[in-house]
């Protein structure tokens, strides 16, 4: 899973992570299909969007970030240890806490600005 788009670091970190979840390479299955979208030609002639399939947790994952094939492999294999952890440890995963800390604030806003429009009001004042 090396290549010229990945540093050898981040894949020594990723195999580790994977390790540590418990994903092994004989529990996933990898198909190449055809990419869809932007990318030109070259995507409709190559296959290189990945597929990725965990059997024993049957979470699917499939990926077309870049162009190469290489690339790919490692983003999705990337995605994969992400949903994998967040099965694993549900609310308590770095990702989850993220979403949870973004849509907090977002209410935080909308409340704001209903408050600044004076649309939460029940009786405006006209």
């Amino acid at each position: 899973m090396s290549g010229q788009f990945v540093s050898p670091e981040k894949v020594r970190d990723l195999e580790d992570r994977m390790a540590s979840l418990g994903i092994r390479e004989v529990d996933i299955q990898e198909r190449f299909v055809h990419a869809r979208g932007r990318g030109g030609q070259k995507v409709n002639k190559t296959a290189a969007c990945v597929y990725l399939k965990h059997l024993p947790t049957g979470i699917e994952v499939k990926c077309q970030e870049s162009r190469s094939r290489e690339a790919n492999r490692f983003f999705a294999r990337r995605l994969l240890a992400d949903k994998i952890e967040d099965s694993i440890l549900g609310r308590e995963s770095p990702r989850a806490r993220k979403i949870e800390k973004i849509r907090r604030q977002k209410m935080k806003r909308s409340r704001r600005a209903r408050e600044k429009t004076g649309a939460g009001k029940k009786n405006p004042e006209v």
